[in-house]
This record gives structure tokens, C-alpha cells and sequence, in this order.
């Protein structure tokens, strides 16, 4: 009997130990609610969080937001986004309940006038870094930042003007309607081709086959893909590397936080049979963030022979191991089919530029990186960030000899039938980037100081083959008919570390010194047959450089919201072996180039007031020695020819201004309708200095660069008027007007106008559509002594797009 008693105890003890533990387990609740503004609409990606916990959640695209499994008690709400004051509410829970909390979002109309989200500050598309941001120091740097989804802009064909015409100075080489889709681009009188003095980054870390021995741009990030675009001029050097131009730097989406798979697509169509499909697909699993896309992009060509063909895939996988670590990976490959239609000399391209003289000339660059990202916050005031990024890519171009330039016809012999062999030409890049950065604040005499330092380390290898006898065949045919004429092997060692410290001075001002020193090994293995006598030169040398860089920063708050900025850096820019030895150039290269040094400068007032006014005026001066440039020269026959070589010392001087004004926000900050106006004005006063060409101005460099736009926006339609303005320029120092070599010349100005809107339904479709040259303008900006001419790249007329976008 005592037995079966112990035993009902036990039996009991246990029913009731399951009945309490599924009882306390049951008792979970829920609190949802929504996310709205003053006019009932809602706010999408807002981010909510409950005070003194780390569970934190976003509204989705119809602003609801919910949290699951939470305890009985009481719990303070925290619901914060872009334009908008921070709310807070606090509210009891009770067991297995569901509560529902809603918020309407006022605003923010004090005197802030701007939002800090992850560093960035802005009121509109346009905006700044704030002092420290992703790890990296940019107190008292000149920067921009575009947010991509704000404006109204042909994304889909990566249109330059209308994306990154708001940052005021810069200039493009514009060949996307001749059969090379990548555009280049430039700051403040540098040269724009395939953004040559420009740091070409995405999400951080380089995309360019070599930054110190062949620093051309061939893929670029796609736009649709980003969300925002980080610029910093030229006294980024310290920071990055020693480049003149600064750094531009593509920063991808992130996954749908709210789900665990979402599906967007964008179908783009347009003239001269222009189609664009973009496809992402993104998602939170747990602690897993992912986002990915394909894009196919392609078209017949505004020109004759100027088709191309491209697929381009990304994916991104962010693990958030805890509240100090998360790691990314990422991979990108391109691969891409491009027809050129080849340039003209100035009497062709009088005739008739929308057609072309060249139907042989084909070029292909597959392209991969692959990286890594670390981000570890050591302590409080201490942070890790490591990047690693390997590519590993190719160049091979098969095209018609141009030696004689584009007024030599290619064409069918009489004799043979046949048209003369083609030449082919092969190029491998791989490269392994380390870039280790550690960020600590800390208190020196009271106040909040910051130290900034790391490391760059970089090895790369660059094979180039060339002179390859190709076929007399029009289609694209990389065989050859016996060994390449070229072949050298070219590498790199690259071992870079920094610092920079930001000494607040008082609450207001600071002041940011740093140094960097720059360590270079560069090779050369291999023999060439491009001599004048025609013989074989074998090379196999070695060269070492060490260049230590200085910079001082200062910044001075004089509102909340505003502040005065200055900077001086040193730069230096060691010579490349493509500038050594270029692919199918037709100039002649001085082979005793030096390399270039100088230094970039700044002194401006940014900021915003309120949401009605945003502004940015700077002035600058930068010194660029031994600038390494064309001049025209003639040879001992009469005939004219250009030199590439070390032309002479110059200065880039002048001001540069963005302000963008919005009456309609001055009058009423609720107004369901919004009028903005912007311009972007540049004046660059580029001259060499010394020399043979002294007083001459740079080539690439138009003294005035104006854009002017306005936008108009009411609830789900937005729209954009563009006017661009571009004053003449010149294609080589010695700044002739006319020559027989179609390289040296005049680059007229020009003025183009585009006009481009969106409308949004629900939040989940989109449609887009626009004009670009709606004027139908008649222009060039390059003149190239190689692919994707030789001669003058004519811009695109006239086009239309459409583009309809949902996501599900």
C-alpha cells in the first residue's frame, strides 16, 4: 500500500511538474502594431526595438511591425527611422495575450534638420559621411553620399549624369553607346577614362584588376543592386592608398530583415533594342542575412557593330554570430561579349556619328572577386574590421590592327578577297587584398578622441599578351596563328600601414593628423618585339619604392547641423605598366617615366537646415607633379603622332558647390505635394605649370561643369528634369583645336538634358520610365589613342527606357 502511494506521489509530482512547464510555457505573448506618419501612411523598415534588451525588429513595407514569445511584464517600445523623431511607449503584457501598439511618427522639424543612420547624414538623395563610419575616419574630409532609392534615375543602363551628376566636379567618359557599357569617371580635372585616378571600391574592398599596376575599371556594381553611393575626393589617400582622385565606393543592399525569402525583379526595355533583366533574391534566417541577383543586360547598339551582351551575378551571406561578431562572404562574376564600333578622326565624326568604320573589333573581360569581411567589436570603445578580397580576371581583345588610326578603312583586299589579320590580345589579373583596420575611442583631457590605424597588404600578378596574328575573320576568334610578339608578366607587392587620430579639441572643433607609408615591389618578366627595329627585347628587372604620406584634418561644428571642414594630404601615383606598355595604343611611351607626386587640399561649409535646405561649398587646390599626360609631336617625315610621357607639373584649383532647396518643405513640412530644386556647379582651373605647355590647361579638365535639376513629388509619382552642362576641354597638352592625329583636339562643350520619373504602387511595384538627350545633343567627351577606338567615342543620342519593377 506504501508503495502504490510513493507511486501516485511520483505520478502526480510529474503530471503537475508537465501541466506548470507547458502552462509557463504557453504563457507567451505578442506585441504588434503599426508604423505610421502624421498623414495615416506608413513607414516602411522603420526600426523598432524594446529598451534594455537586444530584440529588435523592423516594419515591413506596410509598416507593421511584431515581436513573439515575450514574457508577462511591462516593456518600453523605441520606434525610430529617416525624417522622423524617435518615439517611445511603454506597455503592460499579460499571459498569452496579444497587445496591440501603434505608432505615428512625427517629423524631426528641430533645428538637427538631418537623421544619423549607420554614419550617414542626409535629407534627401544627398548627403555626407559623419566622422567615423564603417571603421574609417572622414573627419574633415570632403564627402558625398547618394541614396540610390531616393532618386529619379536610369539605373538600369547605369546612366553617369543622372546617378552621380549631383556630386559637383565630376566627369565621365562616356562609352556605353559604342559597344564598352562601362563608363569611367573623374573628379576635379582627372582623367576620367575607365576612372583611372579613381579608387574603385564595392562594399569596401578594390574591384579593379590591379590598383597599382592597372587600376581600370571593367565591372561595376549594378545599380539596381545598390543602395547607396560613398564618395570621398582626393584626401582619402590616407585612408586607401595614395590615389589623387579619391575613392567611389558601391554599397550593396542588404537582405529583408522581416523575411526569410523575398523575390524582386526589375524588366527594363529601351531603344536600339536595350533589354535589362534584374532578378534579387534576400532574406533573415536565423542569424543568417543573405542577398543575391542575376542580371542579364543587353542591346543591338545605338551604332552599328556596337552590340553587347552581359550577365552579371552577386551573392552576399552575413552571419551575425552574437552582438560583437558578424562575418560576410561574397562572390561576384561577370561575364560580358562586347562589339566596338570603334572611334573616328573629326571629319568622320562631322559626317555622321552614328555610324562606325569598324565591324571586327571585339573585346571580352570575365570577371571575379571573392571576399571576406570581419567585423569584431573588441570592447565598447574598440573595433576590428578585416578585409580580404582575391580576384582573378581577364582581358582578351581581338580587333583590327590600328596602327595608321581610324581613317585607315578596314576592308575586303582586292587581291586576296580577304579582310588583313586581325590581332588578338590576352591579359590575366589576379590579385589577393588584406586590409586590417582597428578603430578605439578613448578620453584624453575630458574629451572623446578617436584612433584610427591599420594595414593594407597586396600581392598581384598581371600577365599581358599581345601581337597575337589573329584570323581575317569578323566574328569574335581569340585563336592565333603562331606565338604572341608580347609576352610579360608583371607583379606587384604592396605593404601599406596608416594611422589617423581625431584630437576633439572641444566639443566643436577637431583636429585629425595621420601618415601612411607606402612600400612598392614591382617586376617585370618577359620580352616584347615592339621596338622600332623590330627586334626582341627580353626584360626581367625589379624596382623598389618606399613613399611616406602626410595629411592634417580639421572640422569646426558651427550648428548642429553644419560644419566647416579642411584637409591637406600628399599623393602620389607610381607609374603602371599599362601606362608602360598600353594595349593596342597608338601613341608612342616615353619608357623613362617617373612617377607622380603632389598633394590634394580643402577648405568648405556643409550642412543642412531643416528638411527645406542642403548645401555643400567647397574650394580646393590640387598639385600634381610630373603628371604623366599625351603631347602631339611630329615626326622627322611631318607627320603628327602623340607621346605619352611625364608632361610637366600642374594645378587644379577652383570651387565646387551643391545646394539643393525644397519650397515646399520651408512652407509646410506635410505638404502631400514636394518641389525641390537642385544644382551642382563646378569651376576647375586646370593649368601645367611648368614646362613646355605651361599656361596650357590639362587635358580632361573643363573649366565649368553645371547641372541643374528639379523634382517634383507627390505620394507614389516622383520626377526629375536634368539639364547638364560641360564647357570644352582638350585631348592632349599641347591643346590644338584640329589635327590629322584624331587623339589631340578640341572636346566642344555641351549641353544635354534628361528627364526620367517613378511611380509606386503598394509599395511592391514600381514603374519607371524616362528620356535621355531628350534634345537629341550632338557630343563626345573621349578621345582614346586605344580600345574602345582609336579616336573620337561619340555620346548616345536621343533614348527612351521603361521599367517595371515588384517584389514579392
Amino acid at each position: 500500500m506504501l508503495i502504490v502511494k510513493k507511486k501516485l506521489i511520483s505520478y502526480c509530482l510529474v503530471i503537475s511538474f508537465l501541466f506548470l512547464s507547458l502552462f509557463s510555457f504557453a504563457q507567451t505573448s505578442i506585441i504588434r502594431g503599426t508604423v505610421e506618419d502624421m498623414s495615416a501612411n506608413a513607414v516602411s523598415y522603420a526600426s523598432v526595438s524594446i529598451i534594455n534588451t537586444q530584440i529588435t525588429t523592423q516594419s515591413d513595407q506596410l509598416g507593421i511591425y511584431r515581436f513573439k514569445k515575450l514574457k508577462t511584464g511591462s516593456y518600453t517600445i523605441s520606434v525610430s527611422n529617416i525624417g522622423y523623431k524617435t518615439l517611445t511607449k511603454t506597455i503592460e503584457v499579460k499571459n498569452n495575450e496579444t497587445v496591440v501598439l501603434d505608432f505615428q511618427l512625427m517629423p524631426t522639424i528641430n533645428i538637427l534638420g538631418v537623421v544619423t543612420v549607420s554614419g550617414i547624414r542626409t535629407i534627401s538623395g544627398m548627403g555626407r559621411i559623419d566622422e567615423i563610419h564603417d571603421g574609417i575616419v572622414y573627419s574633415g574630409k570632403k564627402t558625398e553620399v547618394l541614396i540610390l532609392d531616393s532618386l529619379d534615375a536610369n539605373i538600369a543602363q547605369n546612366n553617369p549624369r543622372q546617378v552621380l551628376g549631383r556630386i559637383p566636379g565630376s566627369n565621365y567618359s562616356e562609352t556605353q553607346g559604342s559597344g564598352f557599357p562601362s563608363s569611367g569617371i573623374g573628379f576635379r580635372g582627372l582623367n576620367p577614362t575607365q576612372s583611372i585616378e579613381t579608387n574603385t571600391r564595392q562594399n569596401g574592398y578594390n574591384i579593379t584588376a590591379d590598383i597599382y599596376g592597372y587600376s581600370e575599371s571593367y565591372y561595376l556594381t549594378p545599380l539596381e543592386a545598390v543602395e547607396r553611393v560613398e564618395v570621398t575626393r582626393g584626401e582619402s589617400s590616407l585612408q586607401f592608398g595614395p590615389q589623387f582622385g579619391g575613392v567611389i565606393n558601391y554599397i550593396t543592399k542588404d537582405g529583408n530583415k522581416n523575411k526569410s525569402f523575398e523575390y524582386s525583379t526589375e524588366q527594363t526595355g529601351g531603344s536600339y533594342g536595350f533589354a535589362n533583366s534584374f532578378n534579387s533574391f534576400s532574406g533573415q534566417v536565423g542569424k543568417f542575412n543573405y542577398y543575391s541577383f542575376v542580371q542579364y543586360q543587353a542591346t543591338q547598339g545605338w551604332r552599328p557593330n556596337s552590340d553587347y551582351s552581359q550577365i552579371t551575378g552577386f551573392g552576399k551571406l552575413s552571419y551575425q554570430a552574437n552582438s560583437k561578431l558578424k562575418i560576410d562572404l561574397e562572390y561576384t562574376l561577370m561575364r560580358n561579349r562586347i562589339h566596338m564600333a570603334g572611334g573616328f578622326d573629326d571629319a568622320q565624326y562631322n559626317y555622321k556619328d552614328d555610324t562606325s568604320y569598324r565591324s571586327r573589333n571585339w573585346l571580352e573581360s570575365p570577371w571575379n572577386v571573392i571576399a571576406a569581411k570581419l567585423e569584431y567589436k573588441i570592447s565598447k570603445n574598440t573595433s576590428l574590421n578585416i578585409t580580404s578580397s582575391y580576384l582573378f580576371s581577364a582581358r582578351n581583345l581581338v580587333w583590327k590592327n590600328e596602327d595608321g588610326g581610324p581613317g585607315i578603312p578596314d576592308s575586303i583586299s582586292t587581291i586576296t578577297l580577304q579582310y588583313v589579320n586581325r590581332e588578338v590580345e590576352r591579359e590575366k589579373m589576379n590579385s589577393l587584398t588584406n586590409e586590417v583596420r582597428l578603430l578605439s575611442n578613448y578620453k584624453l583631457a575630458g574629451m572623446n578622441n578617436t584612433l584610427a590605424t591599420g594595414i593594407r597588404i597586396f600581392t598581384g600578378k598581371f600577365l599581358r599578351q599581345e601581337d597575337g596574328v589573329g584570323t581575317t575573320g569578323s566574328d569574335f576568334d581569340l585563336s592565333i596563328t603562331g606565338p604572341f610578339g608580347t609576352q610579360e608578366t608583371f607583379t606587384t607587392t604592396n605593404i601599406a600601414p596608416f594611422v589617423e587620430n581625431i584630437f576633439r579639441v572641444t566639443d566643436k572643433l577637431s583636429v585629425t593628423p595621420g601618415a601612411r607609408y607606402e612600400y612598392l615591389h614591382s617586376t617585370i618578366d618577359g620580352y616584347t618585339d615592339e621596338t622600332d627595329d623590330g627586334t626582341t627585347v627580353y626584360s626581367n628587372n625589379s624596382k623598389d619604392r618606399s613613399v611616406p604620406l602626410f595629411g592634417i584634418g580639421v572640422q569646426y561644428k558651427t550648428t548642429t547641423s553644419t560644419n566647416i571642414y579642411g584637409n591637406i594630404s600628399q599623393a602620389y601615383a607610381p607609374v603602371t605598366y599599362d601606362q608602360l606598355t598600353p594595349i593596342g595604343s597608338v601613341s608612342k611611351i616615353d619608357p623613362n617615366m617617373k612617377d607622380a607626386k603632389g598633394f590634394n587640399s580643402d577648405i568648405g561649409w556643409r550642412g543642412t537646415f531643416g528638411k527645406y535646405l542642403n548645401f555643400d561649398v567647397d574650394a580646393f587646390y590640387l598639385a600634381y607633379d610630373n603628371r604623366i599626360g599625351l603631347e602631339e609631336l611630329t615626326d622627322s617625315n611631318g607627320n603628327e603622332y602623340t607621346y605619352r610621357t611625364n608632361i610637366a607639373n600642374s594645378v587644379n584649383k577652383g570651387v565646387e558647390a551643391y545646394i539643393e532647396f525644397s519650397p515646399t518643405k520651408l512652407i509646410n513640412d506635410n505638404s502631400a505635394n514636394n518641389i525641390s530644386f537642385f544644382n551642382s556647379f563646378a569651376y576647375d582651373d586646370a593649368e601645367y605649370t611648368t614646362g613646355p605647355y605651361k599656361g596650357n590647361s590639362v587635358e580632361y579638365a573643363p573649366k565649368i561643369i553645371n547641372r541643374f535639376g528639379i523634382t517634383y513629388a507627390r505620394k507614389i509619382f516622383s520626377t526629375t528634369f536634368l539639364i547638364s552642362n560641360t564647357s570644352n576641354s582638350f585631348g592632349d597638352a599641347s591643346n590644338v583645336v584640329l589635327s590629322s592625329d584624331p587623339v589631340a583636339g578640341l572636346i566642344p562643350s555641351y549641353t544635354v538634358m534628361d528627364w526620367s520619373a517613378t511611380c509606386k504602387f503598394k509599395n511592391n511595384y514600381n514603374i519607371k520610365f524616362g528620356l535621355n538627350n531628350l534634345a537629341n545633343e550632338k557630343y563626345f567627351t573621349l578621345r582614346t589613342d586605344e580600345y574602345p577606338g582609336p579616336g573620337i567615342i561619340p555620346a548616345i543620342g536621343r533614348s527612351f527606357y521603361l521599367s517595371f519593377g515588384a517584389t514579392f
